[in-house]
Protein backbone atom coordinates (compact mmCIF):
# COMPACT_ATOMS: atom_id res chain seq x y z
CA UNK A 1 0.00 0.00 0.00
CA UNK A 2 1.39 3.37 -1.05
CA UNK A 3 0.58 6.96 -0.08
CA UNK A 4 1.45 10.41 -1.37
CA UNK A 5 4.12 12.60 0.22
CA UNK A 6 3.29 16.31 0.08
CA UNK A 7 5.61 19.28 0.13
CA UNK A 8 5.16 22.10 2.64
CA UNK A 9 3.46 23.92 -0.24
CA UNK A 10 0.78 21.23 -0.39
CA UNK A 11 1.95 19.69 -3.70
CA UNK A 12 2.53 16.00 -4.36
CA UNK A 13 6.21 15.04 -4.39
CA UNK A 14 6.29 11.25 -4.56
CA UNK A 15 4.80 8.06 -3.19
CA UNK A 16 6.09 5.95 -0.31
CA UNK A 17 5.29 2.45 0.84
CA UNK A 18 3.26 2.45 4.04
CA UNK A 19 4.54 0.25 6.90
CA UNK A 20 2.59 -2.74 8.18
CA UNK A 21 1.14 -0.80 11.12
CA UNK A 22 -1.36 0.85 8.76
CA UNK A 23 -2.74 -2.56 7.73
CA UNK A 24 -3.79 -3.54 11.27
CA UNK A 25 -7.55 -4.08 11.76
CA UNK A 26 -9.19 -1.29 13.77
CA UNK A 27 -10.23 -2.71 17.15
CA UNK A 28 -12.10 0.05 19.01
CA UNK A 29 -12.64 -2.18 22.05
CA UNK A 30 -8.92 -2.85 22.43
CA UNK A 31 -8.07 0.82 21.84
CA UNK A 32 -10.49 1.83 24.60
CA UNK A 33 -8.90 -0.61 27.03
CA UNK A 34 -5.40 0.67 26.26
CA UNK A 35 -6.46 4.32 26.63
CA UNK A 36 -8.05 3.69 30.02
CA UNK A 37 -4.96 1.78 31.17
CA UNK A 38 -2.75 4.70 30.13
CA UNK A 39 -4.95 7.25 31.88
CA UNK A 40 -5.06 5.21 35.09
CA UNK A 41 -1.27 5.53 35.42
CA UNK A 42 -1.73 9.20 36.36
CA UNK A 43 -4.30 8.58 39.11
CA UNK A 44 -3.18 9.77 42.55
CA UNK A 45 -3.82 7.67 45.63
CA UNK A 46 -6.02 9.29 48.27
CA UNK A 47 -7.31 8.27 51.66
CA UNK A 48 -8.46 9.51 55.05
CA UNK A 49 -6.58 9.90 58.33
CA UNK A 50 -6.59 6.53 60.08
CA UNK A 51 -7.90 8.26 63.25
CA UNK A 52 -10.51 10.43 61.51
CA UNK A 53 -13.71 10.47 63.59
CA UNK A 54 -12.01 8.74 66.52
CA UNK A 55 -10.38 11.78 68.13
CA UNK A 56 -12.92 12.10 70.92
CA UNK A 57 -13.42 11.28 74.60
CA UNK A 58 -16.59 9.33 73.86
CA UNK A 59 -16.63 5.77 75.18
CA UNK A 60 -19.02 2.88 75.16
CA UNK A 61 -19.67 0.95 78.35
CA UNK A 62 -21.01 -2.47 77.58
CA UNK A 63 -21.27 -4.05 81.01
CA UNK A 64 -24.73 -3.81 82.57
CA UNK A 65 -23.63 -2.77 86.04
CA UNK A 66 -20.75 -0.48 85.06
CA UNK A 67 -20.75 3.23 85.78
CA UNK A 68 -21.99 5.22 82.79
CA UNK A 69 -23.85 2.38 81.11
CA UNK A 70 -27.00 3.26 79.19
CA UNK A 71 -29.38 0.54 80.38
CA UNK A 72 -32.83 1.57 81.63
CA UNK A 73 -32.24 5.25 80.77
CA UNK A 74 -34.21 5.45 77.55
CA UNK A 75 -31.02 5.94 75.51
CA UNK A 76 -29.48 3.90 72.73
CA UNK A 77 -26.40 1.99 73.90
CA UNK A 78 -23.83 3.95 71.87
CA UNK A 79 -20.50 5.60 72.63
CA UNK A 80 -21.23 8.97 74.25
CA UNK A 81 -19.19 11.91 75.47
CA UNK A 82 -19.04 11.80 79.28
CA UNK A 83 -17.90 15.34 80.02
CA UNK A 84 -17.83 18.89 78.68
CA UNK A 85 -20.48 20.93 76.87
CA UNK A 86 -21.24 18.05 74.46
CA UNK A 87 -22.13 15.71 77.32
CA UNK A 88 -24.23 12.80 76.10
CA UNK A 89 -23.62 13.34 72.38
CA UNK A 90 -22.89 10.24 70.33
CA UNK A 91 -19.53 9.99 68.54
CA UNK A 92 -17.26 7.41 66.82
CA UNK A 93 -19.98 5.29 65.14
CA UNK A 94 -20.67 6.03 61.43
CA UNK A 95 -24.32 7.05 61.94
CA UNK A 96 -23.43 9.80 64.43
CA UNK A 97 -22.71 13.47 63.78
CA UNK A 98 -18.92 13.85 63.63
CA UNK A 99 -18.40 10.09 63.64
CA UNK A 100 -16.04 8.11 61.44
CA UNK A 101 -16.86 7.29 57.82
CA UNK A 102 -18.17 3.78 57.28
CA UNK A 103 -16.04 2.91 54.24
CA UNK A 104 -13.64 5.78 53.56
CA UNK A 105 -11.22 5.87 50.59
CA UNK A 106 -7.96 4.06 51.31
CA UNK A 107 -4.50 4.67 49.88
CA UNK A 108 -4.04 0.91 49.52
CA UNK A 109 -6.71 0.72 46.81
CA UNK A 110 -5.30 -0.42 43.46
CA UNK A 111 -6.11 2.36 40.99
CA UNK A 112 -3.97 1.38 38.01
CA UNK A 113 -5.43 -0.82 35.31
CA UNK A 114 -3.04 -3.29 33.77
CA UNK A 115 -2.93 -4.36 30.15
CA UNK A 116 -0.85 -7.05 28.49
CA UNK A 117 2.13 -5.82 26.48
CA UNK A 118 0.99 -7.48 23.25
CA UNK A 119 -2.49 -6.01 23.63
CA UNK A 120 -1.08 -2.53 24.27
CA UNK A 121 1.13 -2.68 21.18
CA UNK A 122 -1.72 -4.05 19.07
CA UNK A 123 -3.94 -1.19 20.29
CA UNK A 124 -1.33 1.38 19.20
CA UNK A 125 -1.03 -0.23 15.77
CA UNK A 126 -4.81 -0.33 15.50
CA UNK A 127 -5.05 3.37 16.43
CA UNK A 128 -2.40 4.16 13.79
CA UNK A 129 -4.44 2.30 11.17
CA UNK A 130 -7.55 4.29 12.18
CA UNK A 131 -5.81 7.56 11.31
CA UNK A 132 -5.90 6.70 7.58
CA UNK A 133 -9.65 6.05 7.50
CA UNK A 134 -11.45 9.24 6.50
CA UNK A 135 -14.79 8.00 7.81
CA UNK A 136 -13.39 7.52 11.32
CA UNK A 137 -11.56 10.87 11.23
CA UNK A 138 -14.76 12.70 10.29
CA UNK A 139 -16.75 10.68 12.84
CA UNK A 140 -14.45 12.07 15.56
CA UNK A 141 -15.54 15.56 14.48
CA UNK A 142 -12.48 16.63 12.48
CA UNK A 143 -13.11 18.75 9.40
CA UNK A 144 -10.90 18.42 6.32
CA UNK A 145 -11.08 19.56 2.72
CA UNK A 146 -13.10 17.43 0.33
CA UNK A 147 -10.13 16.13 -1.67
CA UNK A 148 -7.86 15.34 1.29
CA UNK A 149 -6.35 11.85 1.15
CA UNK A 150 -5.23 9.86 4.18
CA UNK A 151 -2.73 9.31 5.62
CA UNK A 152 -1.34 12.86 5.34
CA UNK A 153 2.45 12.62 4.89
CA UNK A 154 4.63 15.73 4.59
CA UNK A 155 8.28 16.19 3.71
CA UNK A 156 10.73 16.53 6.59
CA UNK A 157 11.14 20.30 6.15
CA UNK A 158 8.13 20.78 8.40
CA UNK A 159 10.19 19.59 11.39
CA UNK A 160 12.46 22.66 11.15
CA UNK A 161 9.64 25.21 10.97
CA UNK A 162 9.96 27.53 13.99
CA UNK A 163 7.37 30.16 13.15
CA UNK A 164 3.71 29.91 14.15
CA UNK A 165 2.48 31.81 11.12
CA UNK A 166 4.52 29.63 8.75
CA UNK A 167 3.26 26.40 10.35
CA UNK A 168 -0.35 27.59 10.19
CA UNK A 169 0.08 28.34 6.48
CA UNK A 170 1.49 24.84 5.85
CA UNK A 171 -1.43 23.15 7.64
CA UNK A 172 -3.90 25.24 5.66
CA UNK A 173 -2.23 24.23 2.39
CA UNK A 174 -2.65 20.59 3.44
CA UNK A 175 -6.42 21.16 3.71
CA UNK A 176 -6.71 21.43 7.49
CA UNK A 177 -7.88 25.05 7.75
CA UNK A 178 -11.44 24.06 8.69
CA UNK A 179 -10.23 21.88 11.53
CA UNK A 180 -7.91 24.60 12.86
CA UNK A 181 -10.85 26.99 12.84
CA UNK A 182 -13.03 24.41 14.63
CA UNK A 183 -10.49 24.08 17.43
CA UNK A 184 -10.44 27.84 18.00
CA UNK A 185 -13.71 27.71 19.95
CA UNK A 186 -13.58 26.58 23.56
CA UNK A 187 -16.23 25.59 26.05
CA UNK A 188 -16.62 26.51 29.71
CA UNK A 189 -16.47 23.36 31.79
CA UNK A 190 -19.47 22.39 33.87
CA UNK A 191 -19.01 21.72 37.57
CA UNK A 192 -16.34 22.34 40.18
CA UNK A 193 -13.49 22.09 37.68
CA UNK A 194 -14.01 25.78 36.85
CA UNK A 195 -12.49 26.73 40.21
CA UNK A 196 -9.62 24.25 39.98
CA UNK A 197 -7.58 25.68 37.15
CA UNK A 198 -9.40 23.96 34.27
CA UNK A 199 -12.20 26.35 33.43
CA UNK A 200 -12.09 25.85 29.66
CA UNK A 201 -12.30 22.69 27.55
CA UNK A 202 -10.39 22.88 24.26
CA UNK A 203 -10.88 20.67 21.23
CA UNK A 204 -8.28 18.33 19.76
CA UNK A 205 -7.02 19.21 16.30
CA UNK A 206 -4.10 17.90 14.22
CA UNK A 207 -1.37 15.73 15.72
CA UNK A 208 2.01 16.21 14.02
CA UNK A 209 4.15 13.07 14.29
CA UNK A 210 7.87 13.72 13.80
CA UNK A 211 11.05 11.67 13.94
CA UNK A 212 13.00 14.25 15.96
CA UNK A 213 11.78 17.03 18.23
CA UNK A 214 12.74 20.08 16.20
CA UNK A 215 11.52 23.64 16.26
CA UNK A 216 8.05 22.64 15.11
CA UNK A 217 7.02 21.80 18.68
CA UNK A 218 7.59 25.42 19.71
CA UNK A 219 5.76 26.71 16.63
CA UNK A 220 2.73 24.50 17.32
CA UNK A 221 2.49 25.30 21.03
CA UNK A 222 0.31 28.38 20.41
CA UNK A 223 -2.05 26.82 17.87
CA UNK A 224 -5.16 25.59 19.73
CA UNK A 225 -5.59 21.82 19.56
CA UNK A 226 -2.38 21.11 17.60
CA UNK A 227 0.15 18.77 19.24
CA UNK A 228 3.60 17.48 18.25
CA UNK A 229 5.04 14.13 19.33
CA UNK A 230 7.91 11.84 18.40
CA UNK A 231 6.84 8.68 16.63
CA UNK A 232 8.55 6.51 19.26
CA UNK A 233 6.43 8.12 22.01
CA UNK A 234 3.04 7.38 20.46
CA UNK A 235 0.41 5.71 22.60
CA UNK A 236 -3.29 4.90 22.32
CA UNK A 237 -4.34 7.89 24.45
CA UNK A 238 -2.71 10.38 22.05
CA UNK A 239 -3.93 8.66 18.88
CA UNK A 240 -7.47 8.12 20.20
CA UNK A 241 -8.37 10.88 22.70
CA UNK A 242 -11.40 10.00 24.77
CA UNK A 243 -11.07 6.35 23.60
CA UNK A 244 -12.43 7.36 20.14
CA UNK A 245 -10.11 6.28 17.26
CA UNK A 246 -9.54 8.42 14.17
CA UNK A 247 -7.32 11.32 15.28
CA UNK A 248 -6.35 13.76 12.52
CA UNK A 249 -2.62 13.03 12.11
CA UNK A 250 0.06 14.65 9.96
CA UNK A 251 3.04 12.33 9.50
CA UNK A 252 6.50 13.40 8.40
CA UNK A 253 8.33 11.24 5.89
CA UNK A 254 11.02 10.49 8.48
CA UNK A 255 8.42 9.28 11.00
CA UNK A 256 7.05 6.84 8.40
CA UNK A 257 10.59 5.51 7.92
CA UNK A 258 10.90 5.05 11.70
CA UNK A 259 7.65 3.06 11.71
CA UNK A 260 9.05 0.85 8.97
CA UNK A 261 11.90 -0.20 11.28
CA UNK A 262 9.48 -2.28 13.37
CA UNK A 263 8.05 -0.03 16.08
CA UNK A 264 5.17 -1.28 18.26
CA UNK A 265 5.70 -4.97 17.85
CA UNK A 266 5.71 -5.34 14.08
Amino acid sequence: MKANVYSIEGKELKKVELPLQFETPVRSDLIKRAVLATQSASFQAKGTDVRAGLKTTARYVGRRRAYGQGINRGLARLPRIHNGPALGNVRIVPQSVGGRAAHPPKVTKILRERINKKERLYAIRSAIAATMRKDLVELRGHKVSKGTEFPIIVEDKIESVNNLKELSAILEKLGLSQDLERAQSRKIRAGRGKTRGRKYKTKKSALIVVANNGNVRKAASNIPGVEVIKVSQLNADILAPGTVPGRLVVWTEASIEELSKGLFGV
